[in-house]
């Protein structure tokens, strides 16, 4: 159960980071985070992370994809960690 709430700071924070340095990446026209990298971390468990990164750099709000399959990913993923607990 620890190793589980560890692993789920890790991956929301990474992914937090990642979404912010796309993001940064994109204004200084430098090299990309793929938008399936950031999906595969939000997958991953970083759901949480991936949501307030698009918001705190307000980067991927007006896709589809990730407007609404990054909010859903995370409300899958809460169910499965409730069920787990």
């Amino acid at each position: 159960m620890e190793v589980l709430i560890y692993y789920l700071i890790a991956i929301n924070v990474l992914t937090f980071i990642m979404f912010n340095l796309d993001k940064w990446f994109a204004s200084t026209g430098g090299w990309r985070i793929s938008e399936r990298t950031l999906f595969i971390a939000c997958l991953a468990g970083g759901a949480l992370g991936g949501y307030l990164g698009m918001q705190f750099a307000r980067h991927k709000t007006r896709k589809t994809a990730f407007f609404l399959g990054i909010p859903i990913i995370g409300i899958v993923q809460l169910v499965l960690v409730i069920w787990i607990v």
